[in-house]
């Protein structure tokens, strides 16, 4: 029986997704806890690995289970075995033709900035900082031209493994509510550290440093050296994740607005 689960938790405890030998990732944990209302070891199939400090508000990932359990089980059950920190919102059972990874149509990540003088003190690791005054609005024109397909090579770690740094931006937005601004990016993939590179551009737009035209111009020379540096993983959020209505998957995304957080996005 496959098994699909939504997953929600604050990435500042964690070493990242990914399963570590230290056993400090959010998989380590919830595979550990899993295993035990299963009986037996699982693994788990992300939709997308968040680096150390990420946040997911609705991660997606799944495994294969021989033991008959009732839904509730791989909920409430597994939560009860969880650090406070990472939340299993449901549980969901599939074909065997789903795949959390490569049934994804597309991703959405958010990122939060807080923009004002002093850095957030309740904020201080589930938000980015900017302290000089910033202009949305051109942020928001550069971002636009991120939109289509591309080479992303100026925005890619180069520790990247994906095989092709060509990706399709399908939505890229950029506003201000108070001393929060707001970046959401939706694509059919990321490059690692893609939405961070992609922010600290915008940044140095904001700023003054560029017109909104150097994203273009970034875009063609495809030199990560050329842009400026990654944007700290703090304000980063794995918003969900897009499957064919077929797979009859529950809710699969969420946003920031739709959360109570001290934060002002209303």
């Amino acid at each position: 029986m496959r098994i699909a689960i939504a997953i929600e938790y604050d990435g500042a405890g964690f070493c990242g997704w990914q399963s570590q030998p230290e056993g400090c990732g959010v998989q380590d944990h919830l595979q550990n806890a899993i295993a035990q209302i299963a009986g037996h070891a699982i693994t788990l199939h992300a939709a997308g690995r968040t680096d150390a400090g990420v946040h997911a508000l609705t991660q997606i990932a799944h495994f294969d289970v021989s033991a008959q359990r009732p839904a509730s089980a791989w909920v409430r059950g597994v939560n009860a075995l969880l650090p406070a920190a990472a939340r299993v919102l449901w549980a969901h059972e599939v074909s065997g033709e789903f795949h959390a990874r490569f049934s994804a149509r597309s991703r959405c990540y958010q990122y939060l900035l807080i923009n004002r003088s002093v850095a957030p003190a309740l904020l201080a690791d589930k938000a980015g900082w900017h302290h000089a005054p910033l202009d949305a609005e051109a942020m928001r024109v550069a971002a636009k031209m991120l939109l289509g397909e591309h080479d992303f090579s100026a925005f890619r770690a180069a520790q990247c493994q994906a095989k092709s740094p060509v990706k399709t931006l399908r939505e890229a937005e950029v506003t201000r509510h108070g001393d929060a601004i707001l970046f959401e990016f939706r694509a059919n993939a990321f490059l690692h550290h893609q939405v961070r590179n992609m922010v600290g551009a915008l940044v140095y737009i904001g700023k003054g440093e560029h017109p909104p035209e150097w994203i273009a111009t970034l875009l063609a020379q495809r030199d990560r050296t050329q842009a400026p540096p990654t944007f700290s993983a703090s304000g980063l959020y794995l918003a969900g994740v897009d499957y064919d209505a077929a797979f009859g998957l529950p809710l699969c995304e969420r946003r920031l607005a739709d959360l109570p957080m001290p934060h002002a996005t209303s």
